[in-house]
């Protein structure tokens, strides 16, 4: 999530129409106007008052720049390995699904990078529904026909079919931002994969602007709507903090799931249970701190821009290791969310407060790679894609190698001159 709460129902809802649409029209290949930036506020709005990548809204798209419909690629993994993908629609019986209970059992879409065998396995997996990226766009009224086939189609290098690599190999699971499909962080699990991690990538279900079901049925974003039916911030908080405790349950059923007596996944022989770290984007990453609270196997955590609507728990996390990776000067410091503050005092291991420069909210996901291929820029956040997706890359792997495989990583010691962009807070 962003910096800051909401201050007024009608501000937090403007503002994060401006900044959702930054993010998608990015994605779209739209020029984003000035106001849509995650720093720059449209007139008559505060900035950084909502969370970023809430639904608004439904805005006018601007017109398109260009017309070539070239194809949209991720940048390529940088590993040893070759990387696979799999996927699981997994039901738990246990506990209906707290934003529809009427729908049944809570479902939970599993999308598993892995690494695999050299040039084993069939096509390149495609990187999102096109009636998920339809309903994604739409939400923000970017309706051209031609946008979701595009988004939809954009090139991975995970192979679908592939035969895993010989060994067992530590778990990450990722989780995606508040209303963000789990596809956008197909590049950071691509190249953990790579790496040699068993990435598993959540969708949580009526948390999204669509997320589409076998049978076709694309669920709404139902928390969305809780979020914003709520007469003022505490309400909103609540909610907020209600679903990142929400992912928390979904994501002790998938390791149930994944590392169980009965696992529900054909090679879950390559995971090892004993060493399991969590990442995710926004509300994820808040996720991934409510998770380590409550189900001792995850081993370590990484927030990457999130606020802490649900708190760091008082008696700290037991010790596990801890990453927090944000904005500046947004995630700095006393620089408006009380949270990281809040949260770095209560962690209790080993833990890095970093933030970088010219970045923005979606920095950490592949928006900035399929802007940028489109000429879209975001003046708010200068950081060019190769930079963001470097630094993402370098410092989440820096730190899941250190906690999860004992390795060295200087990375983690201070600043580097190789990222200059990169601060390290020690409040």
């Amino acid at each position: 999530m962003t910096t800051s709460p909401y201050r007024r129902r009608r501000t937090a809802a403007a503002t994060a129409a401006a900044l959702a649409l930054a993010a998608l029209t990015a994605l779209a290949g739209t020029a984003a106007p000035a106001a849509a930036s995650g720093r720059t506020a449209a007139p008559g709005v505060a900035p950084a008052t909502a969370p970023a990548g809430t639904p608004g809204p439904r805005t006018a798209a601007p017109a398109p720049t260009t017309t070539a419909a070239s194809p949209l690629a991720l940048p390529r993994p940088t590993g040893p390995y070759a990387t696979g993908r799999d996927a699981l629609l997994l039901t738990d019986h246990a506990r209906p699904d707290p934003w529809a209970p009427a729908a049944g059992p809570r479902r939970l879409p599993v999308t598993l990078h892995y690494p695999a065998r050299p040039g084993a396995g069939g096509d390149p997996a495609p990187y999102m529904a096109e009636a998920e990226a339809r309903a994604m766009l739409a939400r923000r009224g970017l309706d051209d026909p031609a946008w979701p086939g595009r988004v939809a189609a954009a090139r991975t290098h995970a192979r679908t079919a592939a035969v895993p690599a010989p060994g067992r190999f530590p778990l990450v699971l990722l989780s995606p931002g508040f209303g963000t499909p789990r596809a956008t962080l197909t590049g950071l699990a691509e190249e953990l994969a790579s790496r040699g991690y068993v990435v598993a990538s959540a969708d949580h279900p009526y948390e999204t602007t669509g997320m589409e079901l076998p049978d076709g049925r694309v669920l709404p974003c139902a928390a969305c709507d809780a979020v914003d039916a709520q007469p003022d911030e505490a309400g909103r908080r609540k909610v907020l903090a209600a679903v990142s405790t929400g992912r928390a349950a979904d994501f002790s059923f998938l390791l149930d799931r994944l590392t169980g007596p009965r696992p529900a996944w054909r090679y879950a022989r390559t995971i090892d249970p004993r060493r399991v770290g969590m990442a995710g984007h926004s509300i994820g990453g808040n996720a991934a701190a409510s998770t380590m609270a409550a189900d001792r196997r995850v081993d370590a955590g990484v927030d990457m821009d999130g606020t802490f609507f649900d708190p760091v728990s008082a008696r700290g996390l037991g010790g596990r290791p801890f990453l927090m990776l944000g904005t500046d000067p947004g995630h700095a410091p006393g620089a408006g969310d009380t949270s990281w503050d809040e949260g770095w005092a209560r962690l209790d291991g080993f833990k890095r407060w970093l933030t970088v420069r010219d970045s923005g909210h979606f920095t950490f996901t592949d928006t900035p790679e399929i802007g940028e291929q489109l000429g879209i820029a975001d003046p708010g956040a200068p950081l060019s894609a190769a930079r963001s997706t470097t630094i993402t890359r370098a410092y989440v792997t820096a730190f899941l190698d250190r906690t999860l495989r004992g390795r060295p990583a200087r990375l983690l010691d201070g600043p580097s001159p190789a990222h200059p962009e990169v601060l390290f807070q020690r409040p």
